[in-house]
């Protein structure tokens, strides 16, 4: 059993983030072959890559789990997180790159920006993470390097600059100078990589004379940027003298410059072919950032909402950590922990300042990529992430913490599921063990819920897709034995309200003998629908109450928001009814508007608390949250608006098929967006309720004699057609 000694200097906390089958994964193994963390190269194609543990992710050749992996590059070490690329698991990439300090986005040199490239940078973009680019796959047909650079310029509002070149571009089918190497252009030198050795060995070579001019040209390119990140003249005078720049202080300058988000290097490569990857590796070293480059992380006081706790990432520190992500099998629960400061001891008790419990840390671990795979630690210092075992209530986005100095960590925000099926066990004996599978399953995942049907009494599982769901089906037949039915997928409505409504919600009942009274006047709004159905968006976390009074009694409004955003605020002054109905009214309107009309959850309407009565001998808080619940009751009744999920779809098909494609989104009442021309493909980006596209991967084969590829996100909720609405109120027409 080993301390974590650190040197933070020497740490890079890395990701690795990209569209589907953009090569990331591929990258990965070579990143760890290089670097003396595996011996021997797998690929995908075989399904023996090293992240690629899970055996839903061999058979299907696509990454699904998160993993994380340390390894060392030179004197440094990298924590390395390759994360999956489809959308249906996008809640993997959000929680690594809220703990990550640095990330490599990776793209396809033939396909430029795709959707989930978008996807992945905002995502990037949310956590203010310096990022580089990797242009990949240069080997094959159609590759265009400067296209690739020009489209995170264009479609991300990027600011890319390549250090690194290509030498030829594509296979030898397709050009007469097929990829065969890169030109450093820092170093001015061509860099060739031995196939015989799986690219091991690198072979550095001057500048091939056809290509002088051009590296001329790029070099001046990328000095026209840094100069002018240059205040303190590191190397502008000696350009300008007509000097060579010292190449360290080059680095310097891209350094600074990325850490500053202003700009990300570019680099490329084949992992296919063994080319670039060693590259890539030093700019992680040179360029990305350390934890102590990261400003110190920010949270509140678990009594004190108002108040602002830091916390450096220096050992020295209270002990500060973040659960990004939790694995659960049928032996128990993993949690992986981001440690942001202080130190975190094997053995001892932290507090889980979200939830205000202690939690026993019994064991922390380096993992693998399969998380079965184990170094013990004794300790786990500020900047590293270790997964740990023994905690009993955590959940994914909790914040551990020293029982003396509690801190609440920014939680991580999740997209909403669109997609629910049924699900029941095929032996009535197994009612228990599918619930308890349930929950561990939702533990593990912030994107997977389960709830109770209140039509028909089924059990209900959602999350971000068709294969979400299929994968978690399959976990629970392969890993826990279960035999279940599932129903056919459908669609996660929401509601909201259609117009506002002020409304008296009001208790008067026998309780235990005794009559109880509570009465409240409450103002519902709607959302304006820009405010959270937004491109990409995530749900917000929920906002601290504010403080109730101020002092001399001056009125302050309380406003929490909803894993929903639905918002509930109270403006009564003080004194009008006891502090303890206020806040059992306040939170029986938002317990109350967790469901709406029709079952659905509730999200965009706005719930202010306006007058309360009460009665000195029958008032009790119970009183007032029933009263809160009549009041969102009558709110509701006729008088909500159906939101369905709308999905963005990208759909790249030859020239040919491009007619048949149009005609059928257009059967499917999408809002084509735009049409991009890309090579010899139409790239077709709409806009398609997610009802309509259950079936649309196999009616997109047929269509392009599968030729085409479509991808497709959640993009935001809209009103739903008003039929579907009255089907659902009148389900006997």
């Amino acid at each position: 059993m080993a301390k974590s000694s650190l040197d933070l200097r020497k740490v890079r906390n890395l990701g690795i983030i990209a569209h589907i089958d953009a090569g990331k994964t591929t990258t990965t193994e070579h990143i760890l072959y290089y670097s003396g963390a595996i011996h021997r190269l797998g690929a995908v194609d075989s399904g023996n890559t090293t992240t690629d543990y899970d055996q839903e992710e061999q058979e299907r050749g696509i990454t699904i789990y998160s993993a994380c992996i340390p390894l060392r590059w030179k004197d440094s070490i990298i924590n390395l997180i390759d994360t999956p690329g489809h959308v249906d698991f996008t809640a993997e990439v959000e929680r690594s790159l809220r703990v990550l300090d640095g990330c490599v986005v990776v793209f396809d040199a033939q396909k430029g920006v795709e959707a989930q490239s978008e996807t992945v940078w905002r995502q990037a973009d949310r956590y203010q993470v310096p990022r580089m680019a990797f242009i990949n796959k240069m080997d094959v047909v159609g590759a265009n390097f400067d296209n690739a650079v020009g489209e995170i310029r264009e479609r991300l509002e990027g600011r890319p600059v390549p250090v690194v070149i290509p030498v030829g571009a594509g296979g030898a089918s397709d050009s007469s100078h097929p990829f065969e190497a890169v030109i450093d252009l820092i170093d001015q030198k061509l860099v060739r990589f031995n196939p015989k050795d799986f690219g091991k060995t690198i072979i550095h070579e001057p500048v091939p004379e056809a290509m002088a001019g051009e590296v001329a040209s790029r070099r001046a390119a990328l000095f026209d940027i840094l100069t002018e990140e240059d205040p303190e003249d590191l190397i502008t005078t000696t350009i300008l003298e007509g000097g060579e720049p010292d190449p360290a202080k080059v680095r310097l300058m891209l350094r600074r410059a990325t850490l500053a988000r202003r700009l990300q290097p570019v680099l490329c490569g084949s992992g296919r072919e063994h080319i670039g990857i060693q590259l890539l590796l030093d700019a992680v070293i040179s360029y990305l950032p350390c934890p102590l480059d990261r400003p110190a992380v920010t949270g509140t006081s678990p009594k004190r909402k108002d108040r602002e706790e830091t916390r450096k990432t220096d050992p020295k520190e209270p002990f500060a950590g973040l659960i990004f992500k939790i694995v659960a099998d049928s032996h128990g629960e993993l949690a992986f922990v981001r440690v942001y400061s202080g130190v975190l001891k094997s053995g001892t008790r932290a507090l889980n300042a979200t939830r205000d419990t202690k939690e026993l840390v019994t064991k922390i671990y380096h993992t693998e990529a399969d998380p079965s795979r184990r170094d013990e630690l004794e300790e786990a210092q500020a900047g590293d992430i270790v997964a740990v075992i023994g905690l009993k209530e955590a959940v994914t986005g909790d914040t551990l913490c020293d029982t003396a100095h509690p801190i609440v960590l920014e939680r991580i925000r999740f997209a909403e599921s669109v997609v629910s099926q049924s699900v029941e066990p095929e032996s009535g004996g197994d009612k228990q063990k599918l619930a308890d599978v349930l929950e561990i399953l939702r533990r593990e995942d912030p994107t997977f819920n389960v709830k109770a049907d209140p039509e028909t009494g089924q059990t209900l599982m959602s999350g971000m897709g068709t294969l979400h769901l299929e994968i978690k089906r399959h976990r629970m037949e392969r890993d826990f034995n279960l035999r279940i039915r599932v129903g056919k997928p459908r669609v996660s409505y929401r509601e909201t309200l259609r117009e506002a409504r002020e409304v008296e919600g009001e208790c008067q009942r026998i309780v235990g003998g005794g009559q109880i009274f509570g009465k409240v006047k409450v103002a519902f709004e709607p959302i304006p629908l820009g405010e959270y159905s937004r491109e990409g968006a995530s749900a917000p976390e929920a906002e601290p109450e504010t403080a109730k009074k101020g002092k001399g009694g001056k009125q302050q409004a309380k406003a929490v928001t909803g894993p929903e955003l639905v918002r509930v605020r109270s403006t009564l002054k003080p004194d009008v009814i006891p502090e303890a109905f206020e806040s059992a009214a306040v939170e029986g309107l938002r317990s109350a508007l967790q469901s709406g009309e029709l079952g659905y959850p509730v999200m965009g309407v706005s719930a202010t608390l306006l007058k309360g009565d009460h009665d000195q001998e029958t008032s009790t808080d119970v009183a007032f949250g029933v009263a809160a619940a009549d009041a969102v009751a009558k709110a509701l009744r006729s008088n909500i608006l159906l939101l369905e999920p709308v999905m963005k779809v990208e759909v790249s098909t030859p020239e040919e098929y491009l007619g048949p494609i149009t005609g059928d989104l257009n059967s499917r009442h999408a809002e084509i967006r735009d049409i991009i021309i890309r090579g010899k493909l139409r790239v077709v980006e709409a806009l398609v309720p997610m009802a309509r596209l259950f079936d649309y991967a196999d009616k997109i084969r047929s269509l392009s004699k599968g030729r085409a590829s479509s991808t497709m996100e959640p993009y935001a909720y809209a009103p739903a057609p008003e039929d579907v609405l009255q089907k659902m109120l009148n389900p006997e027409f």
